[in-house]
């Protein structure tokens, strides 16, 4: 007797009782759109001296570090990504004027010696803290002589704040004050000035008690003056960063408000008990017993999920708590396969009885579910290449999804129904019968392929519709794609939309988008500021009652036209990656036809949005992607039965043969789509605004998608075969075939 189903089930125990250790001892990390914060893209440019290189990046970025730690924000994120750009996320910290004029300040940090007040048109001078115009001398310390700036404060001393400097050489500070204390108390030349970015940040006047050509030994000294504790914080964070080796300039910035991310979770949440009840119901009906195994085995699936996410120490956004979400639905794909197959099985030798037909059916289905999968990562592979901010997250639980998706249909459903199959009656068991779908079809026997060319015909005029929406009402491309900036505010109660566009043109942004979306106020623009971003709460405080600021995008026109050019090199590249594959696993016909079906459904939701005038955005690149992974699923299943029917049939027209594989595989499409459709629709209605166009967009997908693989892949691949000269595969397996009955298109 085998051991294998001893081997599964230790497996299976194995994983599941690691996964929830996993999920009970450690918690997920959130990204900042879920738990609020600032996230800063920096990319650094050429200085005159030195070429912004991957070196100059990390040197940069260990400068950055040191800011944050002294900023004192809990635990911050900073991280290179790719040669020249540094991404620093702070969270907690909701004030984005804070962080890029702290952190991100590009100057060099020096230290100068004054020459005296700059005379009237010297375009030398730089203005002191008071606005004095001096004269400095060359630069006598460099910031990276610092090892460490701190604010203290001393109340029986009565300094008030202060900020003591340490440097790494005691020498040149001495040298640098004995000079300075040469000069009269009071006179400019007594100072010493700390300039950063141009711009003198302090110029202490060095103290009575030290001695000319003396200095101030030790390489340690404090500079007081009348600070508030955030000045000399700030001064003190300023210093200790030291000199970045190249200029900065922020490309992107995202601000999150934590009320936000909160309601994101709950919706999100809500949205998948719904959507996994729904599921879970839909497949017990169709299946029975052993639809009620696959559910359980769908929890099982989750948990895994969830712990190999916290595992991993992936990041969960937003969009990645879809793709968690979204993936439950798709994880009940192989098992709908299997049990097709298992029906299949049965139906055609009832006498060997549940249990062989269902391992039958394990063993029919895995080529299917192989390629299927594979090509789903595909897209989530490059989603995390090629996205960019949250969206990066969806890719990576997609991706999770998927593998796991495979171990919980091909080992713990195996288990579980193992268990109860071949006790219990047949009919209670759900694979007795082949299904009403098909018995319908079997009744009917509709000959699709017939009419080819009218659907090759109506996919064209659906192609010609959307493109004509395309070109005719453009694309409403997101700040992600066109550059600028994006705020989004909540309002204490509802709001008129003209009041609010009038207390944003007040501030001095007659031409900003202004939309109103529930008790929510939007507000696009162009390239501003923070300070402007202020103005703008401001008015609608004082116009319109008072407003929080939830969200806050920025970003820049480079790093627009970039992720715009990404979007459309990883849509491009998903399309190759899916005609190579299934070139390579089935053939060139089968590749070209699916392709050509993909490029419709992707033109179907593109040309959808165009005529809704909805956003294109990062999240619609996800479901893009997504859709593109889902549809091709389609194809593949219909084209893994032609491959398998073919060779048993070679008499058999190939028209015959597409038709009968369409029919076969009618009743996993619907039963899967309909499961999927459950989780997208919970996702439209509880999933809140930041979620809706992801659902609209994936809904969109899965119609079409479905039904391109039945009237445009088919039909096209027996087009495309008339002008191949490969032979039809070969049958790899003694087990007899399904026949195909001339003029039935039904299995019997």
């Amino acid at each position: 007797m085998s051991r294998a189903p001893l081997w599964r089930a230790l497996a299976a125990l194995a994983v599941i009782a690691t996964s929830l250790l996993l999920a009970l001892t450690m918690a997920p990390r959130l990204g900042l759109d879920l738990r609020g914060g600032t996230q800063l893209v920096f990319e650094t440019r050429d200085s005159p001296t030195v070429k912004a290189d991957s070196e100059a990046a990390d040197r940069a970025l260990d400068v950055l570090r040191r800011r944050a730690d002294a900023l004192g924000v809990v635990d911050p994120t900073l991280v290179r990504s790719g040669e020249k750009r540094i991404i620093v996320e702070l969270p907690g910290v909701l004030d984005p004027r804070e962080a890029a004029d702290v952190i991100g300040k590009t100057a060099q940090l020096n230290f100068h010696s004054v020459l005296g007040v700059a005379e009237d048109g010297d375009k030398d001078a730089v203005a002191d803290e008071s606005g004095q115009k001096l004269k400095l001398g060359p630069v006598a310390i460099s910031g990276a002589a610092v090892t460490n700036a701190a604010a203290y404060t001393d109340p029986q001393m009565g300094l008030g704040w202060f900020v003591t400097i340490d440097f790494k050489e005691a020498g040149p500070w001495r040298e640098l004050t004995g000079k300075a204390a040469c000069e009269p108390i009071g006179d400019p030349k007594r100072r010493v000035a700390i300039v950063l970015d141009n711009k003198v940040i302090s110029s202490p006047q060095v103290n009575d008690t030290v001695g000319c050509n003396v200095g101030i030994p030790g390489g340690t000294t404090q500079i007081s003056g009348s600070f508030t504790m955030e000045e000399a914080q700030n001064l003190a964070v300023l210093i200790k960063g030291g000199s970045l080796p190249v200029p900065l300039e922020l490309v992107e910035q995202r601000t999150v408000g934590p009320t936000l991310g909160a309601e994101a979770i709950e919706a999100s949440a809500k949205a998948g008990v719904i959507g996994v009840l729904l599921t879970a119901l839909f497949i017990g009906v169709i299946y029975r017993l052993v639809g009620v195994l696959a559910a359980v085995a769908l929890g099982c699936y989750a948990l895994i999920s969830y712990a190999g996410l916290v595992a991993l120490g992936a990041t969960l956004t937003l969009p990645g708590l879809a793709g968690f979400v979204l993936a439950i639905g798709m994880a009940i794909d192989a098992n709908v396969l299997v049990f097709e197959r298992a029906r299949e099985e049965h139906h055609e030798s009832p006498r060997r009885g549940l249990r062989a037909a269902l391992d039958r059916g394990y063993k029919n289905a895995w080529s299917a579910i192989a390629d299927s999968n594979i090509t789903t990562l595909l897209a989530a592979g490059l989603l995390f290449w090629l996205a960019s901010g949250p969206v990066k997250g969806f890719g990576v639980t997609l991706a999770i999804g998927v593998i796991v998706s495979m171990f919980s249909a091909m080992v713990v459903t195996r288990v579980l129904t193992h268990l109860v199959i071949g006790r219990i009656g047949l009919k209670a068991s759900g694979l007795a019968s082949i299904g009403r779908v098909r018995s319908w079809l079997t009744r009917r026997n509709p000959d699709l392929m017939s009419r080819r060319r009218l659907w090759l015909a109506l996919s064209a005029g659906l192609l010609v519709v959307m493109a004509v929406g395309v070109f005719t009402r453009g694309l409403n491309y997101g700040v992600e794609f066109t550059g600028g900036r994006i705020m989004e505010f909540s309002t204490s109660r509802t709001v008129d939309a003209g009041a609010a566009r009038q207390a944003v043109s007040d501030a001095g942004f007659p031409s900003a988008v202004v939309q109103m979306s529930g008790d929510a106020i939007s507000v696009r623009t162009g390239q501003i500021g923070a300070d402007d971003v202020v103005r703008i709460e401001k008015n609608l405080n004082e116009q319109v009652g008072e407003v929080t600021k939830q969200r806050d995008e920025l970003i820049g026109p480079s790093m627009g036209e970039e992720l715009r050019r990404n979007a459309l090199i990883a849509l491009g590249i998903a399309l190759a990656a899916q005609l190579v594959y299934l070139a390579i696993r089935f053939r060139w016909t089968f590749g070209a036809a699916s392709v050509a079906a993909l490029f419709v459904d992707t033109l179907a939701v593109v040309g959808a949005f165009a005529w809704l005038g909805k956003p294109i955005d990062g999240v619609f690149l996800a479901a893009l992607l997504t859709i593109v992974g889902y549809s091709i699923n389609d194809k593949v299943i219909v084209f893994d039965r032609v491959r398998e029917l073919w060779p048993a049939n070679r008499k058999t027209s190939f028209d015959r043969i597409v038709n009968t594989a369409i029919l076969q595989t009618v009743p996993r499409t619907v039963n899967t789509g309909g499961s999927t459709m459950f989780v997208v629709a919970a996702l439209a209605v509880f999933g809140g605004d930041s979620l809706r166009d992801f659902a609209i967009a994936l809904l969109i997908g899965i119609v079409v998608g479905t039904l391109s693989s039945m009237f445009l892949a088919g039909p096209a691949a027996i087009e495309l075969e008339r002008f191949s000269k490969q032979p039809p595969p070969q049958q790899k397996s003694k087990r007899r075939a399904p026949d195909v009955r001339e003029g039935s298109g039904a299995v019997v």
